[in-house]
């Protein structure tokens, strides 16, 4: 898959799962990695980021399996910054799947 394609993706996707539950970098990386083709260290700079602008907050919470992990938590600006990028992922792949229909590349 175009790499510009999953990269402008991932960012919702990233905010879109949070919105449901806390996770940890892994376990975001590997549910996304179900069903789009990415690497894990994709996730890191993404969510170093997204936390520096203050759409979530991290804590420390103790594993079974090893080390403490580090769970991220969406905040309300995140929220409010995910419900403006499904609002124009909506816009965006509405307007190129018209452009597909009408170049009968799509039905």
């Amino acid at each position: 898959m175009n790499v510009q394609f999953k990269k402008g993706a991932l960012e919702l996707c990233v905010l879109a799962l949070l919105d449901k539950q806390d996770h940890y970098g892994y376990e975001l990386a590997n549910k996304i990695s179900k069903r789009i083709a990415i690497s894990e260290g994709s996730v890191y700079p993404l969510l170093r980021r997204l936390a520096k602008e203050e759409y979530f907050t991290t804590y420390l919470q103790e594993s079974k399996e090893g080390p403490s992990r580090k769970y991220y938590c969406l905040t309300d600006k995140g929220r409010d910054y995910l419900h403006q990028l499904i609002h124009e992922w909506v816009q965006f792949t509405s307007g190129v799947n018209k452009l597909l229909q009408e170049s009968d590349h799509i039905e």
